[in-house]
């Protein structure tokens, strides 16, 4: 069997250009010719071809390829086997260039599209939100309310999550401050900063309703890392969060 230029062509997925070319070079010429002069190649050239196309592949460039493939001590498994090798490395890489774009697009889906200086301004030195983006995904990625926060966060500038922290930070103080001076966590004023804090969520974030935000203020104090957070701003404010949230739920209801 032979094959005409064009059909050659569409075995490999080049252009007859390429083919032209690699016969003006040297480096694939055809076995035969019709009558006509058009070149015509056998099953022997296609096998060449693949050769060629798979060092392309791979980076090398025309002139390395031929000095490979002329080489009269070489063995045509040894070629298969060298580029096996070359191929797993390039898979290797590529895999984990995969994975770095992966996380990319996570912290992306969170909303986090901030620079190191941005991040350490917005949310402090020791708090990085990307870390939290795979778990998050973990726990809630079914949710509605989570595709909902994501939606939302994507769009947000560096000045919106500015606003978005200065009204947490308002209403997080607003509490401490209430706690510190000795309001019970059920009285109308913790409540009230309570619904604040729910409504915060809803108007930023996602919807919300009571039964969510009980679930939330039981995670500030089980998770000691939300713990942590409001312990920085006063000791006891996550518990103190809690039962408000807990109190104003039940108001509602």
């Amino acid at each position: 069997m032979s094959y005409s230029v064009g059909q050659t062509a569409g075995f490999a997925g080049i252009t007859v250009r390429t083919l032209h070319h690699y016969d003006e070079i040297g480096l694939l010429c055809p076995s035969a010719r019709s009558r006509a002069g058009h070149r015509r190649y056998d099953d022997a050239d296609l096998d060449r071809l693949q050769q060629i196309l798979f060092y392309r592949e791979l980076g090398f460039p025309l002139d390395e390829v031929a000095v490979l493939l002329d080489d009269p001590d070489a063995d045509p498994q040894e070629h298969l086997r060298r580029q096996h090798r070359l191929l797993t490395a390039r898979i290797e890489r590529l895999q984990k260039m995969a994975a770095a774009v992966e996380h990319a697009m996570e912290a992306r889906k969170m909303g986090i599209n901030l620079t190191p200086e941005e991040k350490f301004e917005l949310f402090g030195g020791n708090f990085d939100p990307d870390e939290y983006a795979e778990e998050a995904e973990q726990r809630w990625g079914g949710t509605e309310a989570y595709r909902e926060s994501q939606r939302k966060a994507a769009s947000y500038t560096k000045d919106d999550w500015l606003r978005i922290k200065a009204d947490a930070d308002s209403i997080h103080n607003r509490l401490a401050a209430l706690m510190e001076s000795g309001a019970e966590p059920r009285s109308a004023a913790a409540m009230d900063l309570a619904e604040e804090h729910r409504q915060h969520i809803c108007g930023f974030f996602y919807e919300c309703p009571y039964e969510t935000h009980k679930g939330l203020a039981e995670m500030y104090v089980a998770d000691e890392r939300f713990t942590a957070t409001y312990e920085v701003i006063a000791p006891g404010l996550a518990a103190y969060i809690r039962e408000a949230i807990l109190a104003n739920a039940a108001r509602r209801a």
